[in-house]
Parts: C-alpha cells; structure tokens; sequence
C-alpha cells in the first residue's frame, strides 16, 4: 500500500515522538509499503495562515489511493478541511493531544481543544501510542473508542548499562526542554539532596520553547547546582548511547507522557529509573525496576531520589528488575507490522 505521513518540519526532529515517526516509517517499508513523508514548514501547534496553507497545498499533491497519515502535532494546521479528511478516511497519529501541553494560554488552549474535537471526529480511525492517550481521547475530547487503536513504540536491542562506576551517581533525564517534561521540578527535588554526591545531565532540544529552556538554565544557577547540571542538548546515535552506557539511574519528573520512550530505554539497558505518574510512563515501571512518584510532588520525588543515589545496593537490585522488564518490551518489527493492519 501506498502511505502519505504528514508532519511538522524537520522530520530529523530529536524527539520520542519524531523517533517514533520515524521508526515506523523503517518498518513500513521494510514490509515493502511505499511511505512518503511530507514534513510541513511553519509553527505548531498554534498555527498561523502561512502554516496552514502549507498543509492545504500539500493535502492538495496527495496522490490518488494514498493512505494519509497525519502527525497529531500537524493536525491543527489542517483546520477548515474537516470534510476533506473525512473524504479520503485521512488517520491521526495521536503521540499526546495538543491541547493537553502544559504551559499554554487558556484561550489557546480552549481554541486547540475545539479544534482537535472536531478534527478527531472527521478521522477513520486514530492511532495512539499508550493506553492512557486512548481514554484521555475519550474523556477528554468524546473519541469513540471504537476508532482509537493503540500501538505502543518498539525498543532495539541493546547492550546493559554498566554505570559510572565512580562515586557520583549520574543521573540521566532524556526529554525535550518544555515545561511539561518537568525538569524545573527535578532540579529542585535534587537540589535538597545537597548532602549526596550527584551528577544531573538533560538530553533535550532547546528550540521547541526558548524562554522555557533559558528559565531551566537560569534555575539552575539560582538553586546553587549549575555545576552538578548538565543541558548536554540533542544527542544521537553514539554521543547518546555513550551517555545512557555510563548512567546510573534514570529520572523523568513528567506532567503527561503519551508512552515514555526514554523510560522503555532506560528499562532496556538495565538501569533503574525514578519518574512520575504522568500520563502512560508510570505503567511501564513496577517495583522491582524503579519508583513511581505522583506527578508534581516535590517531596515524593526528592525522597524516592534520595533512597536511589544514596543506595547503590538499592539501585543494583532495580537494575536487575529494570534488565527483566526490558526484555519484555515489544520490537519495532512487531509494532510496525501492527500500525500496517490498522491503516490497511
């Protein structure tokens, strides 16, 4: 089959859901379907008239018989063609629904809101990468459940993760810099861990919210840790895999995550893991491989970190659970091969 993949530009996005894209993308073709991705220019999710007459031109050059595939972040730039996806049965891949972000204005919010309801009706069917993102359709913007259909990401094999193996526990937070990622609140949980000896480093691109990721900095210095942060930033490939290689403990303090892809990550390679109970990431951590705390609670957060980096015998025993349920997540073969029955 023939599958049109409409996202925001650039499609080399370093992002959970860009790398899902993109792996999906791998696997459909693999499987012999003829994918073209169509990466639209402009700003999202608040679109303006240049963005979404991109998405019209390009809606517009769709070739006959394609299966459109759009990005849940692309969807509000498709604003007024309601009918028209509903004539081609277009499908939404929904990774977190726009109107769900953290940090926007309430008339901004309200508008999105609207706007993805309607546009969530005139779908086939949505695409959904967790359990959670399907109900949070379905009471949040009246889905029929009926047409939601989750496929979850996949992971790669890859090699256990020794650790530092110094005494500063290095801990890793993988996550674009906007306010729903929560590193404003992980940075003061491990501020009052003063008296331990700890070493922050944040993977994430700065350029999706400027003003929030100069404030992470700025906090930084005023809570007196700069020097045990790291922004290291988009990494990839080798530079990433070296960083999650020499980590100790994973921490994600997130208000709402679609899957948790990093998190999946961090199971995969053995290393214990601290996070929230934002969205879908708080279900793939049990007991035996990390600590679940209550999204937004400074002190349940700096508490289950202090216990981690001050336990290195507590973090060894998790990296054991963590190796277990890592072997346990689904391929990327597999998922894609799902995504293909569901489109088809």
């Amino acid at each position: 089959m023939h599958v049109s993949l409409i996202v925001p530009a650039p499609f080399d996005t370093v992002s959970g859901g860009y790398a899902y894209d993109r792996r999906i993308v791998a696997g459909l073709r693999a499987l012999g379907h003829d994918v073209a991705v169509i990466a639209l220019p402009g700003v999202f999710p608040l679109t303006d008239s240049t963005t979404r007459d991109a998405a019209c031109a390009a809606w517009d050059r769709l070739p006959p018989g394609t299966r459109p595939v759009i990005d849940g972040l692309a969807l509000p730039a498709f604003q007024g063609l309601d009918d028209a996806l509903a004539a081609r049965s277009a499908f939404a891949l929904v990774h977190h629904p726009t109107a769900l972000e953290t940090g926007l204005e309430d008339t901004a919010r309200e508008a999105l809101h609207a706007l993805e309801q309607r546009l969530f009706s005139r779908m086939a069917r949505l695409i959904v990468t967790s359990d959670a993102t399907a109900e949070a359709l379905g009471k949040a913007f009246a889905v029929d459940p009926e047409r939601v259909h989750v496929v979850t990401p996949g992971t790669d094999e890859a090699s256990r993760a020794p650790g530092s193996g110094g005494p500063t526990c290095r801990v890793l937070s993988v996550g674009t810099l906007v306010p729903r990622k929560g590193h404003d609140l992980l940075m003061r949980a491990l501020a009052r861990l003063f008296d331990l000896d700890w070493h922050l480093t944040i993977v994430g691109s700065p350029d999706r919210d400027p003003v929030c990721a100069n404030g992470l900095a700025a906090q930084a210095e005023s809570l007196g840790i700069a020097q045990r942060v790291t922004f290291a930033g988009e990494l990839t490939d080798a530079a990433l895999e070296a960083e999650w290689q020499r980590t100790d403990l994973f921490a994600l303090a997130t208000y709402f995550e679609g899957y948790g892809m990093a998190v999946a990550e961090a199971l995969k390679r053995g290393i214990p893991v601290s996070v929230t109970d934002g969205g879908a990431v708080g279900s793939l951590v049990d007991i035996d491989s990390g600590v679940v705390c209550a999204r937004g609670d400074l002190d349940q957060v700096s508490k289950s970190l202090r216990r981690l980096i001050f336990s290195a015998e507590l973090r060894a025993e998790m990296a054991e659970g963590a190796y277990l349920a890592g072997r346990n997540l689904p391929s990327w073969d597999t998922q894609a091969a799902l995504f293909a029955s569901v489109i088809a």
